[in-house]
């Protein structure tokens, strides 16, 4: 099956490239979704190519043997069977590349080639860093601090891994450099966010899962609706609802909440509130990182960055509210990232006087999506500050979610000793 190609990335490879990748056997054949009766393969991450790639070098570097395919376990529990390219062997280095193939779900790095070179280190450790073509961090508020390569954490566990394993297996105990590089990358991030969120010089290596799965808007919210159905039927009515992956992990890391209950709504902040009123559940506590969140005391309910993307102005606004002066205002206006203006606040002594503005106009859009019909609330954090603030109603709802949780054990478990 041919992958379906945006234009732009048609024009950083050719069409005998994109041949070649459709030919392929990489272990996702009988991975897709159907949309109006089509299917729409899988692909796989520039975090899956990077390990990949990583694999294949250092077992290249240790056993002197040329290595042209690799296995590689996904966090999604994928396996996957990638082609090596480019294989540059020497004494002391090892270089190669894996091909991205974003599946029929194609963005700009589809089809482009994520490069590892290795090295022996004396010291018995794995560093991983970005070559040319990745992106380094200057603004605060990413997920690797200022100065680091723009590969973030579970690409970076995934990258780590491989390489241990590798050397494991070759009965290696020194330490291993790795250089991650995207030739086409600092080209490729002219057409994407990454200048406004401060990452200078390349793309970044990404994924949580290891896997692209191919997704519409429309599916996405029907995916998102199917999920809720699914919970109620189970016995929900409250429901604990975050954008992503890193209000899931909060809630589970920090907040030591059970996830039984829990679910994402990606940015689809006002379609998610509209289907749980259409259901008949009695409410919704959304944790969400600042970041995102910020643009519902707006009154924005689809918070991509396509749609809107205000979070100085808003922050800046709820500032003034809270008796700053139009120098801090000002400053805020300036920023990039919401941990920016943060720092901002917290160094003018007004950080908790903002939030407190910003989650009561959170609460009052939310509780006005929903028509009063049920509660919604909300947790707002950052990875500095932890818990940045709570609407009013936010721990009451949080109480009921949990008796809810332990009614619902309870009973399975009464069910369970009678059967």
């Amino acid at each position: 099956m041919k992958s379906v190609v945006s234009p732009a990335a048609m024009t950083l490879f050719s069409y005998k490239e994109e041949t070649k990748m459709a030919g392929r056997k990489t272990g996702l054949e009988d991975f897709y979704i159907l949309k109006n009766n089509k299917k729409l393969r899988y692909g796989y991450t520039t975090g899956s190519c990077a390990a990949a790639a990583s694999k294949a070098a250092v077992q290249m570097l240790l056993s002197g043997q040329r290595v042209e395919n690799v296995e590689l376990m996904t966090p999604k529990g994928i396996r996957l069977f990638l082609e090596i390219e480019e294989i540059s062997m020497g004494a002391d280095e090892v270089s190669c590349a894996v091909r991205k193939d974003g599946g029929d779900d194609p963005d700009a790095t589809h089809g482009i080639l994520i490069f590892s070179t290795v090295k022996k280190m004396a010291q018995p450790e794995i560093v991983i860093d970005g070559g040319i073509g990745v992106g380094r961090v200057t603004k605060k508020g990413m997920e690797q601090p200022i100065g680091s390569a723009a590969i973030n954490r579970v690409p970076r566990e995934m990258i780590r891994d491989e390489v241990r394993e590798a050397c494991e297996e070759a009965g290696y105990t020194g330490g291993i450099s790795v250089v991650i590089s995207i030739p086409k990358g600092e080209e490729i991030a002219k057409k994407t966010f990454n200048p406004k969120l401060g990452i200078v010089g390349g793309i970044s290596v990404l994924g949580t899962s290891g896997i692209v799965v191919p997704m519409s808007e429309e599916a996405l919210i029907a995916s998102i609706r199917l999920e809720m159905e699914m919970k109620k039927a189970n016995g929900a009515q409250y429901l604990l609802i975050s954008p992503g992956n890193y209000g899931s992990d909060f809630c589970r890391d920090q907040l030591k909440l059970d996830l039984d209950y829990a679910m994402k709504c990606s940015n689809y902040v006002g379609e998610t509130v509209d289907m749980a009123v259409s259901m008949g559940m009695k409410g919704i506590l959304f944790v969400s990182h600042i970041g995102k969140f910020v643009k519902v005391a707006a009154g924005i309910m689809n918070t991509h960055s396509r749609c809107a993307d205000a979070r100085a102005e808003i922050m800046a606004a709820n500032a003034i509210r809270a008796g700053a002066t139009l120098a801090t205002a000002q400053k805020i206006l300036d920023t990039i990232t919401t941990d920016e203006a943060l720092e901002i606040l917290e160094q003018d002594h007004i950080r908790e006087q903002t939030m407190e503005q910003i989650t009561k106009r959170i609460r009052s859009y939310l509780r006005n999506r929903a028509y009063d019909a049920m509660e919604v609330e909300a947790i707002i954090f950052s990875n500095e500050y932890g818990v940045l603030g709570k609407t009013e109603g936010a721990d009451q709802l949080l109480r009921k979610l949990q008796e809810e949780k332990a009614a619902s054990g309870q009973g399975n478990g009464e069910k369970d000793k009678k059967q």
